[in-house]
């Protein structure tokens, strides 16, 4: 099984996402991440998966060219205020609008916003990878 996690900018979300999904899921479960118009690496979604000893300094922007949406078993967007990126209609697609921490006003100083985006992503995916699903 592969999982691929989308946000626009492969920057923060998406990355984080693919950080704490690696270190759980079950054994056999290919992760990756990826972005409609990729960038870098934020040192932010860095920053604060070190805080949960996941090692994210390795990981780069990738577009979903690079990735490859023919293989993955699920897609999972993250993105909220902006634009997701399109799918093919054959791909199966979860959706998880979690907003972008660099933008996000609530949390005016920008690593606690990351921690916020961590959270709740780490959340979802806890509630995903507990829960039987047909995927795994």
């Amino acid at each position: 099984m592969e999982i691929v996690f989308l946000c626009v900018a492969n920057s923060a979300r998406s990355q984080i996402a693919e950080g704490l999904a690696r270190s759980m899921a079950p054994e056999g479960v290919r992760v990756q991440s990826a972005g409609s118009v990729p960038t870098k690496v934020r040192p932010e979604s860095i920053e604060v998966m070190s805080e949960l000893g996941i090692d994210i300094s390795s990981h780069y922007s990738k577009s979903i060219d690079d990735v490859g949406l023919e293989n993955a078993s699920l897609v999972v967007t993250l993105c909220a205020e902006e634009s997701c990126p399109v799918l093919p209609p054959n791909i199966r697609h979860l959706h998880w609008p979690v907003p972008d921490p660099a933008g996000d006003p609530d949390h005016p100083d920008t690593l606690e916003g990351f921690r916020k985006a961590r959270s709740e992503i780490q959340s979802l995916l806890t509630e995903f990878f507990s829960n039987p699903r047909p995927l795994l």
